[in-house]
């Protein structure tokens, strides 16, 4: 049971990290954030963002926020992963 709720935390993990790239990536075009698919994909993304924006990672124009959350969910996934090793 336990390796199943993981396995899914883990899915979970890497769908939210394609989430996460596609948000970046739309701002490259602009007003992406304002069509359908921004304005959903940012009600997902923006309340895990928003903690790390406290610590101002915006360097010579370039927010590296999202690289920062991105960065997290690899470390938790690599602990979720070091459970597996543990249970089995």
């Amino acid at each position: 049971m336990l390796l199943l709720i993981i396995d899914i935390l883990l899915r979970v993990i890497q769908v939210y990290s394609y989430l996460l790239l596609v948000y970046a990536l739309l701002s490259w075009f602009p007003g992406a954030y304002n069509s359908g698919l921004g304005r959903l994909i940012a009600y997902f993304v923006e309340p895990v963002i928003q903690p790390f924006r406290r610590f101002h990672l915006q360097i010579g124009g370039l927010d590296f926020t999202i690289w920062a959350v991105m960065i997290a969910l690899n470390v938790l996934s690599g602990l979720l992963l070091r459970l597996v090793g543990l249970v089995l």
